[in-house]
């Protein structure tokens, strides 16, 4: 029998493969790294460029890549883990949760009840493996506790996340999970649908906070303008 660990997984993170995000692949794991993380997984917006990366360059770091994607779905954001697929955009969360078990993947709902985040509804919630609990971008702290709440409800497994989109976050924040050794993707994916995991880590700085969202604000429009300057 596999002894067990306890290990700290930063499960929602982006790079400059997503529109809104700044930092390499490269500058991500070596933060990573440097936080002693035992896991991560790259979390880009509907693409698995910055994931695929990541495991071409995995081996030059102490910390294991679990390959990931946030997908756009027609109700909501959702995060896919595990698998390395390009993911479907656009259709139903019910039809992309099957398409990812389908696949030997698991779904989890980021930033849930943050609706200007497209963060998805509570009547689809139940239809995911696992929730974030804690997102250290919400403003408030309502819609973590209403997640807290509605994951403890259903016996649903509850993950802590930074949501980082600057390599310098990455890891203040997590998800602490125990699982058998030697860790693994698959034996991540096994311990969070248990749910033997649970959030850790400290709250962004307001400043911090602010500074991002301008930062984000900015590269979202000049993400959206830049089809109109190549005309």
């Amino acid at each position: 029998m596999s002894d067990e660990t306890t290990i700290q997984f930063d499960p929602h993170v982006h790079t400059a493969a997503s529109h809104d995000a700044r930092g390499s692949v490269a500058d991500v794991l070596h933060q990573a790294d440097e936080r002693e993380l035992a896991a991560i997984s790259i979390t880009d917006h509907n693409t698995v460029d910055g994931a695929q990366r990541a495991l071409d360059i995995q081996h030059r770091y102490d910390t294991l890549v679990v390959p990931g994607v946030e997908i756009s779905t027609a109700d909501g954001h959702l995060l896919r883990r595990g698998i390395s697929n390009q993911p479907p955009v656009g259709q139903s969360l019910v039809a992309t949760v099957e398409w990812i078990r389908d696949r030997g993947g698991i779904a989890v709902a980021p930033h849930p009840f943050q609706r200007s985040r497209h963060g998805i509804s509570k009547s689809l919630l139940a239809n995911c493996d696992g929730v974030e609990v804690s997102n250290v971008w919400a403003v408030t702290e309502i819609q973590n506790r209403r997640a807290a709440a509605f994951a403890k409800r259903i016996g649903q497994s509850g993950l802590g996340a930074i949501d980082a989109h600057s390599p310098e976050t990455v890891g203040i924040a997590a998800t602490e999970l125990t699982t058998e050794e030697p860790v693994t993707v698959q034996r991540i994916l096994n311990a969070i649908v248990a749910g033997r995991c649970r959030a850790v880590g400290r709250s962004i700085r307001l400043k911090t906070s602010l500074r991002t969202y301008v930062t984000v604000l900015t590269q979202f429009i000049r993400h959206r303008q830049r089809p109109s300057t190549t005309r």
